[in-house]
């Protein structure tokens, strides 16, 4: 399997038991039952707690009741806050789906890790959502109905220029990357996400935290123009003035 596939076996889904899940992750803009994360990186999220049991909630920790088809896992599925051009709102998969679709993948997930996981995969990426529209905040998205989020793609095995840098300054390299591509009025600009982990300090210093550094793509006018206000306001202190050019140059 390359980095970037799916672990969902898409051939199987129409023969496919409730546990599984339904959605066909060839045609993201096909249904709104589409959860805004590429599922090929779901093993990064599990491999966070791997090495971490026992940092695990006792509520989590309790083994998980199984039958023939599995454990059983709750099928309840979260909707964002992450709207889709057709006007609706992206979908997190469920606590069985996210299971369902490592298993079938061999990727050896841990049922009692579900009820863990999926509730942080969901607001990390919440947060990731949140840090898209500071940068779009004053850039026009309300004119149309506000910003939406377009297409996803998970690359957990490449790194980003500044990943890579930030790596030979010393940091522990990101677990996980997502480019969001986003609508705003008709303007699509992809947005990096690099995706870090580290411990929190105190009595609760096992415990997960996150950074995410979240940015415009340096592929479009747009995003270099988003990034130079970017530094502008926090070098300078007010925003910058200038305009692009009409199109860009390689």
């Amino acid at each position: 399997m390359s980095a970037d596939g799916c672990p969902v076996d898409h051939k199987a889904l129409a023969a496919a038991p409730p546990d599984k899940c339904p959605v066909d992750h060839s045609a993201h803009g096909a249904s709104s039952e589409v959860c805004p994360v590429d599922h090929s990186t779901r093993s990064s999220w599990t491999s966070l707690f791997s090495s971490s049991k026992n940092d695990t909630p006792a509520a989590a920790q309790a083994p998980a009741s199984t039958s023939s088809a599995g454990p059983r896992l709750s099928s309840e599925r979260e909707v964002s806050s992450i709207p889709r051009l057709d006007g609706s709102n992206w979908v997190y998969p469920s606590q069985a789906q996210f299971y369902a679709a490592m298993d079938r993948k061999n990727h050896n997930p841990q049922a009692p890790d579900m009820k863990v996981i999926v509730p942080i995969h969901n607001a990390v990426n919440e947060r990731a959502w949140a840090e898209v529209m500071k940068w779009e905040t004053g850039e026009g998205g309300e004119k149309c109905g506000g910003l939406r989020l377009v297409s996803f793609k998970g690359r957990p095995n490449e790194r980003t220029p500044r990943a890579r840098w930030k790596t030979l300054m010393g940091y522990s390299p990101p677990f996980d990357r997502h480019d969001w591509v986003v609508d705003r009025c008709g303007t699509r600009v992809r947005y990096v996400i690099d995706f870090y982990t580290g411990h929190t300090g105190g009595p609760a210093a096992n415990n997960l935290s996150f950074y995410l550094d979240v940015r415009p793509a340096l592929d479009s006018w747009e995003g270099v123009r988003l990034r130079v206000s970017r530094f502008w306001e926090r070098w300078v202190g007010q925003p910058s003035t200038s305009s692009p050019p009409s199109k860009p140059t390689v």
